[in-house]
């Protein structure tokens, strides 16, 4: 079992406090463990327990919390980064009022989702349409505080989601600061199409959001993509190049043929600018590392895959400016294996992080 144990004073971040042991049961209940406090830390996680439109089986909502549990079983010494936690990591409290948000918002979506969309001429249906989109414009501006208050004192913010939808305010907010910022999302879907269901910020529509609204983002790259509309596909061939996209089966269709995957995350790597976003949807993952999540698709990357592109991203000189993990559920019945994976993915993303800027 992993460990960690805190001296007497809580106000003490733990990279500052002597009585911090990495190696002993974790009795703290910060992220991880950790008794970091946010104003602290190098990097600062916005949870973000939001999940009104995932059309097909909602609990995303609940990943925050499962991942903030899962993480104190997760041992501190990584192979590839070292001592990830000593440069200070925190996560804010789980807002109670996008909690409530996201169950109403949820109530007025489940009808809409049902009949397969927003049904013209519905007068109920556009009344809920309306109260789903302003909820999701609520939860924009909500991230888009935190992150600018986090970005303010020098640290690096990230989000821990929630349905895909949730980061949208964090990127806007950091695309006003790196102009020409490129985003490296994993992802088993496109996620391209325009307000899915009816839903202005639906999860299925965040990179048609990013890419339409957010100008100073220069590029989008996709990787493990495997379930997506002809719509979407015609957005990214359509993108000037803005979009370049590594088919899940392209990619299997290469190793085939003999070309190893350190060679292919070299070729994702060099289609990204200098400073990156990563935007991890977990059923990038096999869906054996992710069998709760919204919408699992067979394919995928594995964990050790990931782990190796992160580290060819952060060994490349390109600066991560932040990052966000989302769609982590829990399984109908507690089961945590989801939020297992996620924290040690969450864990990986951290170390690159902290590694592209020469933080660790």
């Amino acid at each position: 079992m992993p460990a960690r144990k805190h001296s007497a004073s809580p106000a003490v971040a733990p990279h500052l406090d002597e009585g911090f042991d990495p190696d002993a049961a974790a009795t703290g209940d910060g992220l991880f463990g950790l008794a970091t406090a946010p104003a602290d830390a190098s990097v600062v996680l916005i949870p973000v327990p939001f999940d009104a439109t995932t059309s097909y089986r909602p609990g995303t909502a609940r990943g925050p919390e499962a991942v903030l549990e899962a993480s104190k079983q997760v041992d501190l010494e990584d192979l590839q980064y070292g001592a990830i936690w000593k440069a200070g990591i925190a996560m804010l409290p789980i807002s109670r009022k996008i909690t409530a948000l996201s169950k109403s918002a949820r109530k007025a979506a489940e009808p809409i989702i049902a009949a397969g969309g927003a049904e013209p001429g519905n007068r109920a249906h556009a009344k809920a349409l309306a109260a789903v989109n302003a909820a999701s414009a609520s939860v924009n501006e909500f991230v888009a505080h935190e992150a600018r208050a986090i970005l303010d004192r020098g640290a690096i913010p990230a989000l821990l989601g929630g349905d895909h939808a949730s980061p949208f305010g964090l990127i806007e907010e950091l695309a006003k600061r790196h102009k020409g910022l490129g985003v490296l999302q994993i992802d088993a879907h496109m996620d391209l199409r325009e307000a899915f269901e009816g839903f202005t910020f639906s999860h299925a529509s965040i990179y048609h959001n990013v890419m339409t609204r957010i100008p100073r983002v220069s590029r989008l790259v996709q990787v493990g993509i495997r379930d997506f509309g002809a719509r979407e596909r015609a957005f990214a061939e359509n993108s000037m190049s803005r979009v370049k996209v590594f088919y899940d089966q392209a990619i299997r269709d290469r190793q085939f043929a003999g070309t190893p995957w350190g060679a292919i995350c070299k070729d994702i790597v060099a289609a990204l600018p200098k400073e990156v976003y990563i935007s991890f949807d977990i059923d990038g993952l096999s869906p054996d590392h992710c069998p709760n999540t919204g919408t699992p698709v067979p394919g995928g990357l594995s964990f050790p895959e990931v782990s190796h592109l992160f580290e060819v991203l952060a060994k490349s000189g390109r600066r991560i400016v932040g990052f966000d993990l989302v769609e982590v559920a829990p399984g109908p019945n507690g089961e945590d294996w989801n939020a297992n994976v996620g924290a040690r993915v969450l864990y990986k993303m951290l170390g690159a992080t902290l590694k592209s800027q020469k933080k660790i």
